[in-house]
């Protein structure tokens, strides 16, 4: 199983955590390499705790679109 490298995960399935995953939000990903071995990924949720889902609810990116954005205005800097 390859280490998950990507710092933000999108939630595209909040089946059965509806309370704490919002479908089309993007969440900041806690480093946890125990967890990305058991295909888990350790975020903080909507109850303000970090927790651990299975992958399969999430799209990994690099950063929010709203963090792109920014640098796009900025012309990169």
């Amino acid at each position: 199983m390859k280490t998950q490298t990507k710092s933000y995960a999108l939630c595209i399935d909040n089946a059965d955590y509806e309370d704490n995953l919002i479908r089309g939000k993007i969440y900041r990903i806690l480093p946890d390499p125990k967890a990305a071995r058991q295909d888990q990924v350790r975020i903080v949720d909507e109850s303000d705790e970090d927790n651990l889902y299975h992958k399969k609810h999430f799209r990994f990116v690099d950063s929010p679109p709203s963090e792109k954005k920014k640098v796009a205005a900025t012309g990169g800097n």
